[in-house]
Order: C-alpha cells, then structure tokens, then sequence
C-alpha cells in the first residue's frame, strides 16, 4: 500500500522539529532572538558600575563629614549645639556601619567619601587617641562628684585616700555626708575645706579660702540673699596651695546640671551662666598658676566652656591616653568631670576605678 508524499517525514526533519519544539517551551529561542537585537548576546538589562552603585550611602557619608566639620555653625537654640558637641566623638560609629554597606554594595564611590568623615573626625579627636603621659610630676591632684546619693561615702573616701592624691576635690556633698568624708580623710590629708557643696582635702597647707560667686542666684530674689545665706548651697570655692614650689590657687566648682526637657530641648542655661562665672572668677585669678577641679556637666568640645578654655587647659587633652570619660559610672559616654591648668604642665592624667557614686574620678599630675 502507497502512502502519501507528505505523510513522509524523514527522521532527520522529526529530530529538527522534536529541538524546535523543546526550545519554544524552554523559551530559549526567543531569548536568543531578543539577545540577537541587541547586537550584544546578553540580556538587556546591565548592573551599574562601581563608581555608580552606593550614591545614597555616598551621599550619607558626606553628609557626616560636614555635620562633623560644621558642627561649630549649628544653632545654639534649644542647646543643640551643646548637645551635639558633647556626643560629637560617637559620630564615628556612623563610619563602620557605612562602610558595611558600601563593601556589601561594592561601591567605590561610597567608600572614597568616607574619606571625608574619617578626615575629620581624626583632626577633631585623633590627638585623644595618643598617650601623651609623662614620667613624674610635682603633685597629684584628684577631682570626684561623689554624689549626693551615694550609699557608702566612707567606702568612697577610703578609695579616693588610697590614689594617693595631694590634693583631693569633691563636689556634691551633702551636710550628713560631710562629717563621714572628714573623719575618713582626715589621717591622710590633715588640711580640708568645706564651702557648701564642695571642698578640698589636701597634704599640704590651706590659706586664703573662699566661696566662688558663680551666679547661682539670680534676679531680685538672689540679690536679697546674704552671703551666710548661699553659703549651704555654694557650688564652688577657691583657695591657696602651699607647695614647696610656691602658692598654688585651686578651684573646685560643681556647675549646673544639663537637663533634656522635651518642652525646651536641652536645657543649659544655669550650666551656662556658671562656666561663664567660674571663666571670670579664672581670668581675674592674680596668681600664675591655677588649678580648677570639678564637674562642669560638660566636655571640653563644648562651646559653653569657650571663655574657660581660652585661659585653662585640659589635663586629659595635654597629657591623658583617650577620651577619659567619666558618666555614667556604670558605661561612661563623655568626660564631664575635669582638671584644667594655668602655669603648671599637665604630666600625665587618667580616670580612676569605680566608688558608690555616679561619676568617675579623675586624676592628673602637674609639675612645673
């Protein structure tokens, strides 16, 4: 029996039609005609560059750079300024996480620009980061807010002793407090001062003591007061070393807490107006050389201290190893207990173990 012509199908043909058939499922064909119009044999989408992926975090990176070159330029409305300042160091946990990002995104231009924040932030702290202590010293001084609620004053005087410490500031000190700080110290540092709040205990002869006027009280109310009237609450005090290198005038103040207050931002103004007493009280200061021990409720950084830095320098800058921070106690975050200096040379100056209070204490060597 004949079969029809085009019934036939040769098997080379059945083998064309059976691959034909697989690539139109497969889509393949089709791939290959659209990658064929493109002139290029690849699909018509393409990933951006090195230099053209990460422009956001390119952008980010920027952006911290000059929030940390011109933070000087924020406004000082509300305390912004003083609060950006004074948390200004931790700026550069920002750079890590961008640089995660830029090598997860493998972008270069992102990483060139965290040149930027990076340049910065080591001319504004990398100096902190060098020891820059120094072999002896004339007289150790000591600085500690022991806090007002500290459950075991007596535990705190015996480990502020054990420093070693010629002279020895405290601030924040209450009326029951007081007599437990005296009767703790008085073995190793035979000559104190108290003035309200504050007080030095020192190895050496006291002279010339007296209460700071840092404008605690102000307004009508505060004119009223006498001086026998403020003294309980005085915040600071000034007097004289006997060192075998000549008189010493030191000064412990204890300035204004800084409070957030959502209402009014962060709140400074009392902190503020004492800095800018306690600088007066400084550059009015006869002697050559000064010392001023305290908590000022602020970093160095900040632009409150300005008047004070302008005559005063930081022990912990000229002559520490880091930052030095001091509160809280329990994870410190910024050094806003210090020890500055007039006429003498910072040593050395490091932060001293825990006690019962809030803050750390902080000690220095100066010499002349």
């Amino acid at each position: 029996m004949a079969f029809p012509a085009e019934a036939v199908i040769p098997a080379d043909s059945a083998g064309s039609a059976s691959a034909a058939d697989a690539a139109a499922e497969s889509g393949w064909d089709g791939v290959r005609r659209r990658d064929t119009s493109t002139g290029t044999g690849a699909s018509t989408g393409s990933r951006p560059g090195p230099w053209k992926r990460g422009l956001v975090l390119a952008a980010l990176a920027l952006l911290l750079g000059l929030f940390m070159l011109a933070h000087a330029s924020i406004t000082g409305r509300g305390g912004l300024g003083s609060l950006v300042e004074t948390f200004l160091p931790w700026s550069a946990l920002c750079v890590p996480v961008l640089l995660a990002g830029a090598l997860w995104r493998r972008s270069a231009s992102a990483t060139i620009a965290l040149l930027l924040p990076v340049t910065v932030w080591l001319n504004l702290f990398g100096g902190l980061l060098v020891d820059k202590s120094q072999p002896g010293g004339d007289l150790t001084v000591v600085s500690h807010n022991v806090d007002a609620d500290n459950p075991d004053p007596t535990g705190t005087a015996r480990d502020l002793a054990a420093s070693t410490a010629d002279v020895l500031a405290l601030e924040e000190i209450t009326p029951q407090a007081t007599p437990l700080y005296e009767k703790a110290l008085t073995k190793t540092y035979p000559h104190h001062v108290v003035r309200g709040t504050v007080g030095l205990w020192s190895k050496l002869p006291l002279s010339d003591t007296k209460p700071v006027d840092i404008k605690q009280d102000v307004g009508p109310m505060g004119d009223a007061k006498s001086a026998e009237a403020k003294l309980p609450d005085n915040r600071a005090l000034r007097t004289t070393v006997a060192t075998d290198r000549g008189p010493l005038a030191v000064y412990v103040a204890h300035l204004g807490s800084v409070r957030v207050v959502p209402s009014e931002g962060f709140r400074t103004g009392t902190r503020d107006r004492h800095a800018e007493a306690l600088a007066e009280a400084v550059a009015a200061e006869p002697n050559e050389r000064v010392v001023v021990l305290g908590d000022l409720n602020g970093t160095m950084n900040d632009r409150a201290f300005a008047s004070l830095t302008a005559h005063l320098d930081s022990a912990q800058e000229s002559a520490g190893d880091g930052f030095g921070f001091t509160w809280p106690a329990n994870f410190p975050v910024a050094r806003i207990d210090q020890i500055l200096v007039r006429g003498v040379e910072p040593a050395s100056s490091w932060v001293l173990p825990a006690t019962g209070s809030d803050h750390l204490p902080v000690a220095a060597t100066i010499k002349w």
